[in-house]
């Protein structure tokens, strides 16, 4: 047990000050480079003038980078590289326990986190290097939603064949066996789940939320005795967190889409492996911990549909819900730090909801 803890908190640590010491290259590089939008939003995605939005944002004058999440991905890969090179090279009870890479909790996630945040750096160099009147440039919402769907296919083909998964957890029931439907159903939870990416719009506000979303799913895997996964979400909320000590407003830079796709794909498969696969119920109260980012969702789809069946008349000034906070009046940093409480609150009942169900 004592080993265990220690696992997950030197995880967690390790990530931080691995992220603290290489944020000023990567600060530095950011910089150099000037990898920030050069062109603001100026038409929202009905073909409206974006108006608020340009007011909010702000980017051509800001000149904040993007591709802050190489700090989150990169000091947990570093990491956990790092950690079980030393219990190979230097073979003690301590270090062998320590590792925490495994094939059967680790190998899944470290994948999705690695691919999706490399997928994501692609978007983010496409879109600094825009010029776009439209928009700054990268990969549109069709294509990155067509490259999760592949990574979340892929891997929910291997949790049906390979894992011999295909039933979902509920609380105080027995599982449901949904056969086949659970490769759609995946796909489909991640896709959804990486919608509540665009929370990624204020300083700090994806890196607290995030933060404690890993940090429930930590505590679920911890009772399920699944320590090296929850090492590996201890390990993530590390990396966020070095992320947030150079977020807090003024943003050094935005974690940008190399840090949501990784993140969103990486939170979906913890979700799933803390599921029937650990005897417990990750997937249902993935949308009462990840709560902030089905609120986000929900704020733009409904946003959407009353623009195009009330002929143009809008719900929020402004969407995703936080911008629309935003334009009421609340200052950024009252957004941000509300969103985090939030966060924890809804972390808390999600856990106790899988812990006593």
């Amino acid at each position: 047990m004592i080993i265990d803890i220690v696992k997950i908190f030197t995880a967690s640590s390790a990530a931080f000050i691995v992220g603290m010491l290489i944020t000023p290259a990567v600060t530095h590089y950011l910089y150099k480079h000037k990898a920030w939008k050069k062109n603001n939003v100026r038409v929202a995605t009905d073909g409206r003038s974006a108006e608020i939005s340009q007011r909010l944002h702000n980017d051509e004058e800001k000149k904040t980078p993007r591709m802050g999440g190489i700090v989150v991905w990169g000091s947990a890969f570093i990491t956990i590289i790092l950690i079980y090179l030393i219990s190979k090279v230097f073979p003690t009870d301590v270090t062998t326990k320590l590792d925490f890479l495994s094939r059967d909790q680790t190998w899944i996630p470290l994948f999705t986190l690695m691919v999706g945040s490399l997928v994501g750096m692609i978007d983010d160099i496409m879109e600094v290097r825009g010029n776009s009147a439209r928009k700054a440039g990268g990969l549109s919402s069709k294509k990155r939603l067509f490259v999760v769907g592949l990574i979340s296919l892929f891997v929910a083909w291997w949790f049906f064949a390979k894992l011999g998964v295909s039933s979902v957890g509920f609380p105080f029931i027995e599982d449901i066996n949904i056969g086949l439907w659970f490769i759609p159903f995946f796909v489909f939870v991640t896709l959804a789940v990486y919608a509540g990416g665009v929370i990624d719009g204020l300083d700090g506000l994806s890196g607290g939320v995030f933060a404690a979303m890993f940090t429930a799913y930590a505590g679920i895997a911890f009772y399920q005795q699944q320590i090296n996964l929850a090492a590996f979400c201890a390990l993530i909320v590390g990396g966020i967190l070095a992320f947030l000590w150079f977020n807090i407003p003024p943003a050094r830079f935005y974690m940008s889409e190399t840090g949501m796709m990784g993140l969103t794909i990486t939170l979906t498969v913890v979700a799933f492996m803390t599921d029937s696969l650990g005897g417990g119920h990750g997937v249902a109260v993935l949308p009462i911990i990840a709560l902030p980012l089905v609120v986000t969702v929900l704020s733009v789809v409904i946003q959407l549909a009353s623009k195009k069946f009330r002929g143009g008349k809008k719900v929020f000034q402004v969407a995703p819900l936080h911008h629309n906070f935003e334009a009421v009046g609340w200052p950024a940093y009252k957004v941000t730090m509300r969103y985090w409480i939030i966060s924890v609150v809804v972390a808390i009942i999600g856990v106790s909801i899988a812990l006593i169900g």
